[in-house]
């Protein structure tokens, strides 16, 4: 039986309507996190001129495999094996990364990592995409992401809702400048960078 989140039914037309816009232009998409394959599928039947390439560390490859080949587009790719701390990146042709409710979930070093790594591997006027809730001058911005902070931190001590300013820092260390920030229905947003 395939993996399923729920969540990705009910924010991917939104991510989609904000996300296809910026990557008119754009050819190969590197996911970070894919996590159940379903957000794959989606956006890359929806764009495609795009080839959509799966990440996440290798559990749950099987699951995401399983949406990929029941889809069976011919501009995904299969799951690459990427703890993005861990396992050498791959060498791609990427112009856009993209990552759905990942760096929240991810230790404080990890992140710092994904901005590294993301900084080397894209080349000027690549795209660095992140959806999810955020924080902004250490606050939330809603009693909701308050709770859900606190679950996190109760789950994994290393997670938990990053600051934008925190973020932002990262990116520009890592050559990239901030372009957009888009708010997003249930307390979420998207955050663009652009590589210099």
């Amino acid at each position: 039986m395939k993996p399923y989140a729920e969540s990705c039914d009910q924010n991917r037309h939104v991510i989609l309507e904000a996300i296809k816009p910026r990557l008119l232009n754009k050819k190969q998409v590197l996911e970070i996190g894919s996590g159940t394959g379903q957000h794959a599928v989606f956006f890359a039947k929806a764009m495609p001129h795009l080839i959509w390439h799966t990440s996440d560390q290798s559990e749950n490859h099987h699951g995401i495999q399983q949406w990929l080949t029941e889809a069976n587009l011919t501009n995904t790719r299969p799951p690459i094996a990427l703890d993005v701390s861990r396992d050498t990146w791959p060498q791609l042709r990427i112009d856009v990364i993209f990552a759905a409710n990942a760096v929240h979930i991810m230790s404080w070093n990890n992140v710092i990592d994904l901005f590294y790594q993301a900084g080397k591997l894209l080349k000027k006027e690549g795209v660095l995409i992140l959806y999810g809730p955020f924080n902004y001058n250490n606050n939330y911005t809603s009693n909701s992401n308050a709770r859900f902070d606190q679950w996190l931190k109760h789950r994994d001590p290393n997670s938990g809702i990053r600051d934008f300013d925190a973020l932002d820092i990262l990116a520009k260390k890592a050559g990239f400048i901030f372009n957009q920030d888009i708010q997003m229905p249930a307390n979420n947003r998207i955050l663009e960078w652009l590589k210099k």
